[in-house]
């Protein structure tokens, strides 16, 4: 009988923490505080100094959050921002919804944004770079700071999957002028519904974040500017309270168990695997994703799904620039290849040792077959 091993359990989100949960909920609820009381500028003032910056603002998902930062920062019609075309279509739309332009380009060696790319990708028009930190891994920010200096552009940092990634001992998200972090359920921190939180130092900037998340109210609850709705609820904001006490013990487990696909796949040359853990290098990686690419990619995930063992293609297996409909024309052949080859491994605290032992041999099999 084969084992079952799920891509991620979500069930377990709930059950695993039940009567924590119920707690939060019951003293969050009987207190009649739902929307920004002290659950939320607790959590805000705990990620901001988990992360370290100065200010943190919860906000209703990422997506919002990179909206919302992008909107304070200021963005005309017709300015262009470089992002990765290997990342979520949100990265792109909030730079539309903002105002301007998106413009992706190739990735590198790393799968992440290629740093000759961004170069021969400015233009006149160009006003910022957004790199995506991509599953958990955080780009070559020194090349990237050194590219918006020689400009003058901006750089702001779509984080989304990696709070608590470090570049060189800094945090995930501390490189530009904001950043957006999501909590969504499957994220390595994630709550029990849409939440996220965007991450600032400069005051002037994080007032004008916080102005535009809650109708053009400032923290005084003065209005000084048109805004939105996008506050973080204060129970999801107290389960992740909850749930950032015991983050650095997920951070670890994960990357035990990216080192023990390294060590039981990384003989396997019909695969590219993601970069192994490491304490030496100058990324340190918290695998929000272990993203691979594999030859014969599609028939060994319907091997693996043959065998009970779910796998995830990211975005329907479409990077950015391949949703043509939305105006985009580009041609990008090092993401167009690793979107022919790029499947997902079950990588979350709910699998066990002898799960990713299975999940290995049962890849191990397709391949000696």
């Amino acid at each position: 009988m084969s084992i079952q091993v799920p891509f991620f359990e979500y069930p377990k989100l709930w059950s695993d923490d039940r009567e924590e949960f119920l707690s939060i909920i019951d003293n969050v609820s009987s207190t009649g505080g739902f929307i920004l009381q002290k659950a939320v500028s607790d959590f805000e003032l705990e990620l901001a100094n988990y992360a370290g910056v100065n200010y943190a603002v919860g906000v209703g998902n990422a997506t919002d959050g990179m909206e919302i930062f992008l909107e304070a920062i200021g963005i005309n019609p017709g300015d262009e921002i470089i992002i990765s075309s290997h990342t979520m279509l949100a990265t792109a739309s909030a730079v539309k919804v903002a105002g301007g332009v998106p413009v992706p380009v190739d990735i590198g060696a790393d799968n992440l944004i290629s740093i000759q790319a961004i170069e021969d990708a400015i233009t006149s028009n160009t006003v910022g770079i957004m790199p995506t930190q991509l599953n958990g891994r955080v780009c070559d920010m020194d090349a990237i700071l050194a590219i918006a200096k020689r400009h003058g552009l901006f750089i702001v940092e779509d984080a989304a999957q990696a709070l608590g990634a470090k570049y060189k001992g800094r945090h995930a998200g501390t490189f530009g002028l904001a950043s957006d972090i999501s909590f969504f359920p499957a994220k390595v921190l994630g709550c029990l519904g849409d939440a996220g939180g965007v991450l600032v130092n400069d005051k002037d900037l994080y007032h004008q974040i916080f102005q535009l998340h809650d109708h053009g109210r400032d923290t005084d609850g003065e209005v000084r500017r048109w805004g939105r709705n996008s506050r973080l609820d204060n129970i999801q904001a107290a389960i992740l309270s909850y749930k950032l006490k015991s983050y650095d013990s997920v951070i670890v487990r994960r990357r035990k168990i990216a080192q023990m696909y390294q060590e039981r796949l990384g003989c396997l040359e019909e695969l590219q695997l993601p970069n192994a853990p490491s304490i030496t290098s100058d990324n340190f990686d918290v695998y929000q994703n272990y993203e691979l690419q594999a030859d014969s990619r599609d028939e060994l995930r319907e091997y693996l799904s043959r065998n009970g063992i779910g796998t995830l293609i990211q975005w329907g297996g479409k990077a950015v620039h391949q949703f043509t409909q939305l105006g985009f024309d580009q041609v990008l052949p090092d993401t167009e290849r690793f979107f022919e080859r790029c499947i997902m491994l079950p990588m979350n605290v709910f699998i066990s040792d002898s799960d990713v032992d299975y999940i290995c041999e049962k890849v191990k099999q397709f391949y000696r077959r």
